[in-house]
């Protein structure tokens, strides 16, 4: 380890801006709260010129320093369709590039590199096979069990065993590369237990959902006498499967239903690429709205009187329901859309799995005024006291810190005992 403060290169496969999905909006967190603190940060991801040049102000917020590799070209779908095929799951098989290979490979030759990070499991695929630093995996989801649920909700034989099939191998690839890192760091303790128990992980740590209080600021849902129309609002990448899935399902079975009861109320969807598929079932319906991409999310959700996580399927935590609940928006949500965020339903937040109970409660929502408010106020509070990203920062660097001084402790038992807060019961 170098005399200074050591130095933590943390690998994304993704360049971070704009801060358009869950994953990248943690990690971002993530790494704004580890600059400046025990760390020299180097952020090594994928970058354009362009892109380089344009979001410089951000990069320079969240890193020390930045190394990029040219991204490569985008995989064509018939080279896609070839990778289901294969040994690998086709997330991983994605980030497998021989740009993002070599950038790790010569980055981890550096002699003042103490730890590196590998942002998703997928990105364990670039880590080089002799790596002589100590290394962490920041795993967002347990990426086996989406696979797995996509399975369940599939309703044709093809797609179930094509889902089936990418679960195992994705539990294969899972186990075998979250064993190799010195430290697991996940974004719930139900995850952290599963990658303990059910793959032998030795040293696996949950991190709380961070949310940034200042940014996401809290303003009361509109008022009936603000005579707004009755609004319901999702946030989410339009690209991801889960959230595809879970749109088709809230379009398809729960929105006509809150139409039939509030024939003025309005479905905004916040978020890029929505799919030619979603955009064809919603011509059918009144009131719904795709916005695309959009550079903050804020004022829709301040003017939502409802937002809605109608997921069927999914890993990890949700970080939009906590954004949402900083907002001041009530959220409804199915129970995987809320799972592992530690929220309690009838107090934070309606928990309804169905579609009746579902539009029910939007509908309940749309028209009390009275409970919108003490849902929006103590979900606020719950998010100030145990969830703003400064914590989950810390106690990120905590398990960094602790992964690095495991070779002390390797000769001295006593060297680096585990953090308290850290350990799971």
């Amino acid at each position: 380890m170098s005399a200074a403060k050591p130095r933590l290169v943390f690998v994304s496969p993704v360049f971070l801006f704009p801060n358009d999905a869950g994953g990248k909006i943690r990690t971002t967190n993530i790494l704004r709260g580890l600059k400046d603190g025990a760390f020299e940060v180097t952020l090594l991801s994928p970058a354009t010129s362009e892109q380089m040049q344009r979001w410089s102000k951000e990069i320079e917020g969240v890193c020390d320093e930045f190394v990029a590799w040219t991204p490569p070209q985008p995989r064509p779908n018939w080279r896609r369709a070839l990778d289901l095929g294969g040994a690998l799951p086709i997330n991983v098989v994605a980030d497998r590039t021989a740009e993002g290979m070599a950038a790790v490979q010569a980055l981890a030759k550096r002699p003042d590199i103490d730890l590196m990070v590998f942002d998703f499991v997928h990105s364990a695929v670039l880590r080089p096979a002799a790596l002589a630093c100590r290394s962490v995996c920041f795993t967002h989801n347990v990426e086996a069990e989406i696979f797995a649920r996509h399975a369940s909700q599939a309703r044709d034989p093809l797609r179930r065993w094509m889902w089936s099939s990418q679960h195992e191998k994705m539990r294969r690839f899972e186990r075998a590369a979250l064993r190799d890192f010195d430290a697991v760091v996940a974004v719930s303790d139900r995850d952290a237990r599963f990658f303990k128990e059910s793959y032998g992980v030795a040293e696996s740590f949950a991190i709380p959902t961070g949310v940034d209080l200042e940014f996401f600021g809290f303003q009361p849902p509109p008022a009936d006498a603000a005579k707004a129309p009755p609004t319901v609002v999702f946030t989410g990448s339009m690209d991801w499967a889960a959230n595809i899935d879970g749109i088709q399902f809230f379009l398809g079975q729960v929105w006509p239903l809150v139409l039939a009861g509030r024939p003025d109320a309005r479905f905004v969807i916040v978020g890029r690429n929505p799919p030619a598929s979603l955009r064809a079932l919603a011509q059918g319906l009144d009131n719904v709205e795709f916005t695309g991409f959009v550079d903050d999310v804020r004022p829709y959700v301040h003017a939502a009187h409802a937002f809605v996580i109608p997921l069927l399927v999914g890993g990890g935590t949700r970080i939009k329901a906590f954004e949402a609940m900083a907002m001041g928006c009530p959220v409804v949500s199915t129970a995987i859309g809320i799972e592992g965020l530690g929220a309690e339903a009838g107090t934070h937040y309606l928990e309804r799995d169905d579609a009746a109970s579902m539009a029910a409660a939007l509908l309940d929502l749309l028209g009390n005024e009275t409970l919108r408010n003490e849902l929006a106020h103590q979900a606020r509070t719950l998010v100030e006291q145990r969830f703003g990203h400064e914590k989950a920062a810390r106690v990120f660097e905590q398990i960094c810190l602790h992964a690095l001084k495991k070779d002390v402790a390797a000769a001295d038992a006593s060297a680096a005992p585990l953090p308290p807060a850290l350990a799971l019961p």
